[in-house]
């Protein structure tokens, strides 16, 4: 069965300007893919806790001497990662905040990028292993940047270190620039939308 992962990471939970775009496009992904599953993923509703090194260790240690609690920390990152790994196409949500992506996503993407999970070290370089997928990326600013902002790389820096190359961006820029930037902005993305989800 098709899969749709929705990632969401505004602190204003389902109605950050981020988060609506990401259920606008999964309502006309869904139409165009009947019976498919979605999953959703609130990282403010369910913040994932920031890596330190205990969880570090967790992720190091061989699975068969992993403590009870280590064991508790690795499983939470497994699923996770089975989420990704069960998804066609993923859906994220982005602010930006101070410049960068939230620190709720940072920590996800910390429990995400596993050694052997979800990519590997080869005598090439790094090798992502979650390849096959698409992820559609939905960033909102205040202010206005460009698509060639650091927190756009970032997060196809990200994706594809993982494996992700298949990935779209739709910046809806201005929000806080007056209304009517606003709501050209919005416009524009909801137009981008209506051609991606097709």
């Amino acid at each position: 069965m098709t899969q749709l992962l929705k990632i969401k990471a505004s602190l204003f939970h389902n109605d950050g300007q981020s988060s609506r775009l990401v259920d606008s496009y999964a309502e006309r992904w869904l139409q165009q893919h009947p019976g498919a599953g979605v999953i959703e993923r609130n990282l403010a509703e369910s913040p994932v806790p920031h890596l330190d090194q205990f969880r570090f260790g967790a992720f190091t240690t061989p699975e068969e001497e992993r403590t009870p609690e280590q064991r508790a920390v690795a499983a939470y990152s497994d699923q996770l990662i089975e989420e990704i790994q069960a998804a066609d196409v993923l859906v994220l949500g982005i602010p930006m905040y101070n410049f960068s992506v939230p620190s709720t996503l940072s920590s996800y993407f910390d429990h995400i990028a596993r050694a052997g999970v979800t990519f590997r070290y080869t005598a090439n370089g790094p090798e992502g292993l979650l390849e096959g997928k698409k992820a559609v990326v939905f960033i909102s600013r205040g202010g206005i940047y460009g698509e060639d902002h650091a927190q756009t790389a970032l997060v196809r820096q990200f994706l594809g270190f993982i494996g992700i190359s298949d990935v779209e961006f739709v910046h809806a820029e201005g929000l806080a620039a007056g209304d009517d930037t606003r709501a050209k902005a919005l416009a524009t993305a909801e137009a981008r939308i209506d051609e991606l989800a097709a």
